[in-house]
């Protein structure tokens, strides 16, 4: 590889690492506070990545309002879920992993049919200047990435180790039973973390959609690797899971350059794999910290 092409993959895996930050980060939220997976997360992604192109693309609203739009449907829809599925689901991870399995092709129909079957909605980069580094072009819009999810990361941090409400959804996600015994309605702690998962889903697909190629599929293209992410960084881990989604953030955008995605992901199940067999709770082991 030439140093030009180093840089620019090193940038390109800048930008991956957050965007995986934040769709596996609202994942390991919900995780933590549910005890239940959300495989149709990738989804909210794909959702906010189609609400900017809606907004935005075709509508003519300003970017940045179309990105805000975006978190509030993606934390909506979250809060539907919520509601419909996890609640009445509570303590049955084998049918809230069905459930979430047959929701992603309920999704996948809807979008199809509204927009179109294999067709990519493109969304106009609204900052067409590129930041040049050594050599290397970089989209102003890819540098924006990562400093919305250190950002966003940062401050979800702050609010559950500052704020009553953080500190709530801590204690639900150490001890429900205990949490609930001192007052704190599990029910509005298990929808505020959906809220939250999707808010931070729904960014990132805004941020990315100028970026990725918006097809219906899109949310099956990123939630294997947030998966990975999850399970790496430990099930309800935040630092955890962020540290394992610069990490193979870095891998797949290095491998896929080099060979092509799918040998990326294989490469990352087999480090998944390993890592679980030295460290079966993950990095940091599953306490939402």
């Amino acid at each position: 590889m030439s140093s030009q092409l180093i840089i620019q993959t090193i940038a390109n895996a800048v930008v991956v690492s957050g965007m995986y930050a934040l769709i596996a980060v609202g994942l390991t939220l919900a995780f933590g506070i549910m005890q239940m997976a959300n495989l149709a997360h990738g989804h909210f992604f794909m959702a906010g990545a189609y609400v900017v192109y809606a907004l935005y693309a075709l509508s003519g609203w300003p970017f940045w309002f179309a990105v805000a739009a975006a978190v509030v449907i993606g934390a909506v829809i979250g809060l539907a879920v919520e509601r419909t599925i996890f609640r009445p689901l509570r303590g049955d991870v084998v049918a809230g992993f069905i459930a979430t399995a047959g929701l992603m092709f309920v999704f996948d129909v809807f979008v199809g049919e509204v927009w179109g079957w294999g067709l990519s909605r493109p969304v106009p980069n609204p900052y067409m200047r590129a930041v040049r580094f050594m050599g290397a072009a970089v989209a102003f819009q890819r540098v924006l990435v990562m400093p919305f999810a250190v950002v966003f990361i940062g401050g979800l941090i702050f609010f559950m180790k500052r704020f009553r409400l953080g500190q709530a959804l801590r204690a639900v996600a150490q001890d429900p039973e205990t949490a609930s015994l001192q007052g704190i309605k599990i029910n509005n702690m298990t929808a505020l973390a959906m809220a939250i998962a999707g808010g931070l889903a729904g960014l990132a697909g805004g941020l990315m959609s100028t970026i990725y190629a918006i097809t219906p599929s899109l949310g099956h293209n990123v939630i294997l690797p947030a998966l990975i992410v999850v399970v790496v960084g430990g099930m309800g881990s935040i630092g955890g899971v962020t540290i394992a989604a610069i990490i193979f953030g870095f891998i797949i955008t290095f491998v896929t350059t080099l060979v092509d995605g799918v040998t990326a992901i294989m490469v990352s199940v087999s480090i998944m794999a390993l890592v679980l067999a030295i460290r079966p709770k993950g990095i940091m082991g599953h306490a939402i910290d």
